[in-house]
């Protein structure tokens, strides 16, 4: 019997993942995986993490299911090749040189930006091989306060976004996102936005909690109450479940009634 859902796309750190819990992700979210896969379905891994730093995760979560795909960094496009994940092209290419040229245009205003961030709040501001600027605050109030900032300088520049995830941050072009990552993967599989699940927990993941990109959305209780609004917005599944109780409930209850 067909399923409904044909890729799965989720986020890791507090959607799936919970560190501290044993096991960090939820047996039952394993086994609904490993069930779509064989049924015929996708899993993507929808990530602010570059690769060593979810390897590394995933390695210590000691899954029993693989995923097919992974979105890194927000952007990157990444398939299991059987061996080991290798890029997506030109998809990754394309995202290359997009930041890159994107990146030479604000690098001068850099120093400006991190000097008005320091007078003001106790922060770490760096480069690091993604961005020109990433920010690590001390708490959500000064990230809220810095990100206000950052926002009003990237009106001024066609194309520049802040990305933000709890108290970090980074510059990226707003092109290159969870959500059109997504939606180039989806597109490589030639599916359609009915035939996407998407799940996540924070800011970072709003641009592919959109019914426009996937169809079915749901969120765990601990999501940050902006996906909880959006996703409810868009009709998807408000949990009040945690972590990959929530995900697993969700998928289950749309592929096989339960």
């Amino acid at each position: 019997m067909p399923i409904p859902i044909e890729l799965i796309s989720t986020d890791f750190d507090g959607t799936i993942f919970a560190e501290f819990e044993k096991p960090p992700v939820a047996a039952v979210f394993s086994e609904i995986v490993r069930d779509l896969q064989v049924r015929g379905a996708k899993w993507v891994i929808n990530t602010g993490r570059d690769l060593s730093s979810l390897m590394e995760s995933l390695g210590r979560a000691n899954l029993d299911v693989r995923p097919d795909f992974l979105v890194l960094v927000e952007r990157e496009i990444y398939r299991h090749d059987g061996v080991c994940y290798v890029p997506v092209e030109p998809w990754n290419q394309r995202c290359a040189e997009a930041h890159a040229a994107l990146f030479a245009r604000v690098r001068p205003d850099i120093p400006r930006l991190a000097a008005w961030v320091n007078e003001r709040f106790d922060a770490a501001v760096y480069e690091d091989a993604f961005s020109p600027f990433c920010l690590i605050a001390r708490q959500n109030g000064d990230a809220d306060a810095i990100c206000s900032y950052l926002n009003a300088y990237c009106a001024e520049i066609p194309g520049l976004a802040v990305v933000r995830n709890d108290v970090y941050a980074r510059f990226s072009h707003a092109g290159y996102s969870k959500g059109t990552a997504l939606a180039e993967l989806a597109r490589e599989l030639g599916l359609g936005p009915h035939q996407v699940f998407a799940a996540g927990d924070h800011l970072n993941d709003l641009p592919m909690l959109d019914r426009r990109i996937a169809h079915w959305l749901a969120c765990p209780a601990n999501a940050v109450p902006a996906v909880k609004e959006q996703v409810a917005r868009e009709g998807g599944e408000v949990s009040e479940l945690s972590h990959g109780l929530a995900v697993a409930a969700a998928l289950r209850r749309w592929t096989v009634g339960g």
